[in-house]
């Protein structure tokens, strides 16, 4: 058998026989990770139980109080005729560490749960441009503001804005956490707050009640 060639760079026959003897390495991959809001609804007719889904938010709220990789799920109530809600819907909104998380708990069939009960609706996602956690002790309501970005808007400046925009919210002693998600394929962004008091909804947007919160990781996020 022939032998194997000599590497020309080496100084030395043992030292080529020692570095050519060892297997190259594949390039460690590093998995990337992206903070994801994932919020979907339900309308619901108009004499629909709602005390019924307060019940179940509660039932189902040990489960998420301990799940991994969560920063919080709020279920979510609109009730017609208050707080300026016109029909009734269930809905719940989560801040995921990151967008595997989500993933595996599709995976997993966590969502099969929802659908057993109330159909496949559109799982809306935004991934976070940050968040940060506020003074407040709980939280009562969830408000969602969608606000489109201009055409001709500076994008770097835009997102600096909306985030400074978000750890000012933060900074209000009712509010519990602020975000701002992207959704980059129909160019708006997503606040998202969640205050102990109920806020004025003509700057907040939409606001839900919470039935529950389940805030795993919420205290980890910086503050506003």
């Amino acid at each position: 058998m022939a032998a194997r060639p000599e590497n020309p760079s080496c100084r030395s026959r043992t030292k080529c026989r020692k570095s050519c003897s060892i297997p190259r390495q594949p390039p460690q991959l590093v998995e990337a990770s992206t903070m994801i809001i994932a919020h979907y609804a339900h309308r619901l007719p108009a004499q629909y139980d709602l005390d019924a889904l307060r019940r179940r938010s509660k039932e189902r709220a040990a489960v998420w109080d301990v799940a991994p990789e969560l920063y919080f799920k709020a279920f979510l109530l609109r009730e017609t005729g208050r707080f300026g809600a016109i029909a009734n819907s269930f809905s719940s909104l989560y801040l995921w560490r990151q967008d595997k998380a989500l993933r595996d708990w599709l995976m997993r069939g966590g969502y099969e749960v929802v659908t057993q009960s109330f159909g496949r609706a559109e799982i809306e996602t935004f991934f976070a441009l940050d968040a940060f956690r506020g003074r407040a002790g709980g939280a009562r309501f969830l408000y969602r503001n969608d606000v489109a970005v201009r055409l001709d808007a500076d994008l770097t400046a835009a997102f600096a804005a909306e985030v400074d925009l978000a750890r000012t919210y933060a900074t209000a002693p009712d509010v519990r956490a602020a975000i701002v998600g992207l959704d980059p394929r129909h160019w708006r962004f997503v606040r998202v707050v969640l205050s102990e008091a109920e806020l004025d909804g003509s700057e907040f947007g939409a606001a839900y009640q919470i039935a529950h919160l389940s805030s795993p990781l919420l205290d980890t996020l910086p503050s506003g």
